[in-house]
């Protein structure tokens, strides 16, 4: 099998304004591919997003891709999909908080922006492939099926996110930066050298489009403030809050509870309910996850029949945990070999073969080993 393209294709890469993509898209060219940079204007309000150069949404960011994109050689165009961004992801992002779910917006902007939304227009226009600077590798088989797999670093690796690629994407999808076990100091320097002026810029680790970082105020602005309270397990209440949406399981600062737990341990977020505006909270042992039930099934292939044994990763820069899973009528029911902690309604479960993605879904509801069902 073989993760390298056969034929020069005709190439659009997504370029952030970020150090990755901008790589990416110079080793895309170098392969002998014609390329075509594009950047996606995500915001009808560039300064409304995150300011300074932290990484995707800014005019400043549009800037640095245009002129990655000079120094390459390439053709460049600035893409407005700012409406399909704020429909898909950032209505979606407040609408699952606004149920008591915490969800991925990084997850799903890949999946309905830069691998639906991107895509199936650059499919349109005649390209063959969508390239980004995502640390993924894509494996083709002798039989001309794609699998998507881990990058060879694991410390970047970010299948995770992309794990919402079906069999049809990623025929289309191109990670020039998987396969190679460089570090990102040597990423930066590959940059200088071939005189990308985005070399020494800062990574973004923030949601794009919440400009300072708050993301419960972001929410309360969106939603509005909902007085409500904060109960233990038994349900005596022991404070309040503004908003249940600004809460989410497994959190432990920021709780503003004045009187302390029984032991004088830390107490966390258990559960939200959004009917009745609660937020329940209890011992860090009352957050062990022994089962859990999610929806919306992604495969990237084949899906699985019958039971089957997988490693499964909760978070995008989590670790690795070994589940039984099997598909019933269109939900994924997974059992743990080892409880877990921190499981929240409306994350992404990955599931892995190796180093090989399986498919995601979303999380629906969890069986603690102390209480039924969250």
């Amino acid at each position: 099998m073989t993760d390298t393209p056969q034929r020069p294709l005709r190439v659009l890469a997504a370029m952030s304004g970020g150090v990755d993509s901008a790589v990416a898209a110079a080793r895309a060219a170098e392969a002998g591919h014609d390329v075509t940079g594009v950047h996606l204007a995500l915001s009808a309000n560039p300064q409304s997003f995150r300011t300074g150069a932290r990484g995707c949404c800014t005019i400043e960011d549009s800037r640095d891709a245009r002129r990655a994109a000079d120094v390459i050689g390439i053709p460049f165009y600035v893409w407005d999909l700012a409406e399909r961004f704020r429909e898909d992801v950032v209505e979606d992002f407040i609408a699952e908080y606004e149920a008591g779910r915490t969800p991925n917006p990084c997850l799903r902007c890949n999946e309905k922006i830069k691998f639906a939304a991107l895509l199936d227009k650059a499919l349109a226009l005649g390209f063959d492939a969508v390239c980004t600077g995502h640390y993924a590798t894509i494996v083709t088989l002798d039989d001309g099926t794609r699998e998507l797999h881990r990058a060879s670093d694991m410390a970047k690796d970010q299948s995770y996110v992309l794990g919402v690629l079906d069999e049809k994407q990623l025929a289309h999808a191109m990670f020039p930066l998987g396969d190679t076990l460089t570090t990102k100091d040597e990423i930066r320097a590959e940059a200088e050298r071939r005189g990308l002026a985005v070399a020494k810029k800062p990574d973004s680790h923030d949601i794009c489009f919440i400009a300072d970082g708050d993301t419960q105020g972001f929410l309360a602005r969106r939603l509005g403030k909902a007085e409500g309270d904060i109960v233990d397990e038994s349900g005596a209440v022991l404070g309040t809050h503004e908003g249940a949406y600004g809460y989410t399981v497994g959190q432990r600062k920021g709780l503003r509870i004045g009187t302390p737990a029984p032991d004088g341990k830390p107490r966390y977020v258990l559960d939200i309910s959004p009917v009745t505006n609660t937020v329940t909270v209890g011992p860090a042992a009352s957050l062990d996850v022994r089962a859990l039930t999610a929806v919306k099934p992604r495969w990237c292939g084949t899906a699985p029949t019958g039971p089957g044994t997988y490693t499964a990763q909760l978070r995008a820069h989590g670790g690795e945990t070994e589940v039984t899973a099997e598909l019933t009528d269109g939900e994924l029911h997974v059992t743990f070999t080892d409880p877990v902690r921190g499981v929240a309604p409306g994350q992404a479960i990955v599931l892995y073969e190796g180093t090989r993605v399986v498919g995601s879904a979303t999380i629906a509801s969890t069986t603690r080993t102390t209480t039924s069902v969250a």
